[in-house]
């Protein structure tokens, strides 16, 4: 099948939806970029050349000390100086550095292999370019809300410009993970719990990120992370094992992977986590059987940071030198940072415990990626100072990190019509440890390379756009997990001189992304009470929401009048957030992971079976369902839950035939109309449930959306098509069927509501 964006792609939005489904992609070949279709004369020259030390080298991947990185990332091992960095890469024993940056010194770097060393092979710098470089744009999982995927088209284009600029030509980029456990950290960097909305922000990211063409100076190789099911990690706790059947495998996990191949990514990283007991990296089934074996992917497959060295402690390996021969046995052709393949492989070759045969496969896909991006040809691509200062945190790069936040935002509640707030005539009191903070609005990965001289705080968005600068208080109350000597005193006294409260509370960038696993999803207590003192005086209380994950709101928090998640939204958060609260950008954002009531309910998700004892419908009717003792086992807010501040109605839901026929598509239409005051885009989606099966299905499962913009009291039809391919699952055998029956489907504003109708699926003829 075809695969387009949501809205039509770079050309502007589409009148009709698009619709996937994993049993589509499941069907779908991954295309072989040319490159990959047949090792050129030049590489089988090279390779012939090759001794197996530099065979080894250009499948090793180590942090560049030339340039090295700031900040930590990863614990230090194996770290080389830049005097042995250099000595190694003129030896040849190198074929990539990651996370160091800078056009100047890359340009040294890249002299010393394609002048200094034997065969002249250029390196591949790489790098951790997640959401921006210098200048950075929302989280991935914020991005997600946006239910935008031509916007992450854009701003993956963007970041690729700018970190291009500074002498880089891979990304480890995007994680395409399906997290379904809020306590997991890593839920920042991807696109929330749905597989549907995984693939379409998948292939958005890989093609702004690669570009229209892979040799030009902005393009950046994508590398869809981490294969595989590493969002499937029990207790949603960090590098933890992974436990589940084939069919939530195929159906759920691997779905976005097929999409980013689709899109044209040419490689993938391999993850930290076993499934069923198999570390990843170490998976010959996942890596060779199901990656290249089933789907005909071509491209380089690289290990997660040391994650192949990390088979010892698994205990999947005896030591090091077999955990070596493990990984590239099964299929991981460039070892990250380890160095077990320069150390271990020549001896694998010479003792026959790894064939020669494997080693130059993976040497050959390696260096025709290189020659793929145009290196052989141009080894100094993206190498260029003077790009380097135009590129750089430029003002269209600024509007698009404004841009991209602001239609990040989800309103989560609005009670009597509480915002927009006008700029003048009101006094506010900014209140929380995030009103007037700086190094808590970038996330997970954003600060990295980020130039934080950029990023706007709460305080300076909001002045730059009241009439009177100094009608806004600022109090911070407390810090963000421990309470501040009088803040609370201070904050109360503040609200109560205010016509508004805007309280600044949630995660910081500490508490979310790698290696941030939490057990309480709550707001931390010290913000908790806070937050009590301030309700407790009347005022009027508009909640701004930080945060990397779904939270479980309570008390004052939850009851506030007005929420707004506003995630973490890179450089331009003040201003972003500004753009909302007074109504210059109507919010429009949508849920891409549900906010459960308790921090109890995790791992919670929208999409989940409904057991031969559903809860019924009234809380207090029956005992012995599957329901918890003290609260229903539904969402606070659900997948895809989000107001704005106009009304949309939606009716006339009609379908082409309720008796759809094996091999023809299904036409579902609906009229929205945009009913209240002002201008707006609100997003339809369309679920659906397939009522018996010989396996049993989800409650619900998204296959579209659209996205509609309409003047008041303007209407359009909107318009989706269905086809058998979408209704299929993985059945007896693990093997993708469509079965026929009736479907229930419905055009909804969530995952819970929406108009209703059926059809029926007729057998084959």
């Amino acid at each position: 099948m075809v695969l387009k964006t949501a809205n039509g792609g770079p050309e502007g939005p589409s009148r009709r939806g698009f619709l996937s489904s994993a049993a589509a992609l499941a069907g779908l070949a991954v295309t072989a970029p040319r490159a990959f279709a047949r090792a050129s004369d030049r590489v089988e020259g090279l390779l012939a050349q090759m001794t197996i030390e530099e065979k080894a080298g250009q499948l090793s991947c180590f942090a560049d000390m030339i340039r090295p990185p700031v900040g930590d990332m990863n614990p230090l091992v194996n770290l080389r100086n830049a005097q042995t960095l250099t000595a190694e890469i003129q030896a040849g024993r190198i074929g990539v550095l990651m996370n160091g940056v800078g056009a100047q010194a890359a340009l040294d770097t890249q002299k010393a292999a394609v002048e200094g060393s034997r065969l002249k092979i250029p390196l591949l710098f790489a790098a951790d370019v997640i959401h921006g470089f210098r200048t950075v744009f929302p989280i991935p999982l914020a991005e997600a809300a946006s239910f935008d995927p031509h916007l992450a088209e854009r701003t993956a284009r963007a970041a690729a410009s700018e970190a291009s600029a500074s002498g880089l030509h891979w990304t480890f980029a995007p994680m395409v993970d399906v997290a379904r456990d809020q306590r997991w950290g890593r839920v920042a960097e991807g696109s929330g719990e749905d597989p549907y909305l995984g693939e379409v922000m998948a292939a958005a990211r890989v093609r702004g990120f690669q570009g229209k063409d892979l040799k030009a100076d902005d393009s950046m190789l994508a590398t869809p992370k981490h294969f595989a099911a590493y969002g499937a990690v029990a207790a949603g706790l960090e590098y933890n094992s992974v436990e589940l059947s084939e069919a939530t495998l195929r159906e759920v996990h691997l779905p976005p992977f097929q999409a980013a191949f689709a899109a044209g990514a040419m490689t993938v990283m391999s993850a930290f986590n076993d499934v069923n007991g198999v570390p990843s990296t170490a998976n010959k089934r996942l890596l060779t059987d199901v990656l290249r074996g089933e789907w005909g992917f071509k491209g380089v497959v690289i290990s997660d940071y040391t994650s192949d060295q990390e088979l010892v402690a698994h205990g999947f390996a005896a030591d090091d030198r077999d955990a070596a021969r493990l990984a590239i046995l099964a299929g991981v052709d460039i070892s990250m940072q380890s160095g077990l393949y320069i150390r271990y492989l020549p001896e694998l070759v010479a003792s026959g415990a790894v064939p020669m045969a494997v080693v130059d496969a993976s040497v050959r896909r390696v260096l025709a990626l290189k020659e793929a991006i145009g290196l052989f040809d141009n080894p100094y691509r993206s190498l260029n100072p003077a790009a380097e200062r135009a590129r750089t945190a430029t003002p269209a790069l600024r509007a698009l990190s404004r841009e991209a936040g602001a239609r990040s935002i989800v309103l989560l509640k609005n009670d009597r019509g509480l915002l927009p707030l006008p700029k003048a005539g009101k006094r506010l009191a900014l209140i929380g440890p995030f009103a007037d903070d700086r190094d808590n609005v970038l996330g997970a990965w954003g600060g990295f390379f980020a130039d934080k001289s950029l990023n706007v705080d709460l305080a300076t968005g909001l002045r730059a756009q009241m009439a009177d600068p100094a009608s806004l208080i600022v109090e911070r109350g407390s810090d963000i997990e421990a309470p501040i000597a009088g803040g609370i005193e201070r904050a109360v006294a503040v609200a109560q001189a205010a016509d508004v409260v805007l309280l600044a509370i949630g995660e910081s960038e500490t508490m979310t992304g790698e290696a941030k696993s939490r057990t309480d999803i709550r707001i931390p207590p010290a913000q908790q009470r806070l937050a009590e003192a301030i309700a407790a005086t009347g005022k009027p209380v508009v909640v701004l929401l930080r945060h990397g994950r779904a939270l479980a709101l309570e008390g004052p928090v939850r009851d506030a009048p007005a929420i707004l998640a506003t995630w973490f939204l890179g450089s331009e958060m003040g201003h972003a957030v500004a753009d909302v609260l007074f109504g210059g950008v109507n919010p429009s954002g949508r849920l891409p992971v549900s906010f459960p009531l308790d921090s109890g309910q995790e791992p919670f998700f929208y999409n989940g079976r409904t057991t031969g004892r559903p809860a019924p419908a009234d809380p207090n009717a029956q005992e012995y369902k599957s329901r918890w003792r003290s609260i229903r086992n539904e969402a606070l807010y659900p997948f895809g839950f989000g107001l704005g501040y106009t009304t949309f109605a939606v009716s006339d839901l009609r379908l082409s035939t309720q008796r759809l026929a094996w091999d023809e598509t299904l036409h579902v239409t609906a009229r929205v109309r945009n009913t209240g005051p002002i201008y707006g885009e609100h997003v339809l989606q369309l679920y659906i449930r397939d009522r018996v099966a010989s396996r049993t299905r989800p409650v619900r499962e998204l296959k579209g959306f659209q996205r509609v913009s309409l003047a008041p009291g303007s209407e359009r039809e909107v318009r989706f098509e269905l086809r058998r391919e979408n209704l299929m699952f993985v059945g007896d055998g693990d093997r993708w069927v469509a079965e026929a029956g009736v479907f229930d489907l419905w055009i909804a504003n969530s995952a819970t509501d929406g108009l209703a109708v059926s059809f029926e699926l007729l057998a084959a003829e």
